[in-house]
């Protein structure tokens, strides 16, 4: 009696297993936004020191765009992490 009841137990619990795929889609996501990280403060402080030269303002910009995508980047990769662990 007490192993039908462990066994119904087991069949009630619905392991869930890590989704591998997307796992290795939120590394991926990661590892993309690391080179980024560094670029975008490179370029971020680029254009902020050059403040007298009109076409580096441009840098700010794409600085600033480059920012916000690697934030994106960050979150998102880490939320698929979780996705598919949990």
């Amino acid at each position: 009696m007490f192993a039908k009841q462990s066994m119904l137990i087991m069949k009630e619990t619905n392991q869930k297993y890590t989704d591998k795929a997307l796992l290795v889609k939120g590394l991926k996501r990661l590892a993309l936004a690391l080179p980024l990280l560094v670029l975008t403060t490179y370029i971020f402080t680029f254009g902020f020191l050059n403040k007298e030269v009109l076409p580096l303002y441009i840098f700010m910009i794409l600085g600033i765009l480059a920012m916000a995508a690697t934030i994106y980047l960050l979150f998102h990769g880490i939320k698929l992490i979780l996705k598919s662990i949990f």
